[in-house]
């Protein structure tokens, strides 16, 4: 028999969870007309979540995620590409 050790790792399911709200978020400034890059950027730079729709939820759902870990989660997608 032989007695592997299983990896898990809750940072690929952050990291989809993160993926999934910022998509969701994206469609939802989108859908009111704004450039979603901008206010995304400007949610990032100064916490301020008025820069984000409260259409579809859009301000809770990012309100859920840590600034730091969304940043993460951009550069490690930008640097894969």
């Amino acid at each position: 028999m032989h007695d592997k050790t299983m990896i898990f790792s809750i940072t690929d399911n952050r990291d989809d969870s993160i993926r999934t709200i910022l998509t969701s978020v994206y469609q939802a400034l989108e859908e009111k007309g704004y450039n979603p890059i901008s206010q995304i950027i400007g949610y990032i730079l100064s916490e301020d979540p008025t820069y984000i729709t409260t259409h579809n939820n859009a301000r809770s759902l990012i309100r859920k995620i840590d600034r730091d870990d969304l940043l993460e989660v951009l550069l490690k997608s930008y640097l894969k590409s």
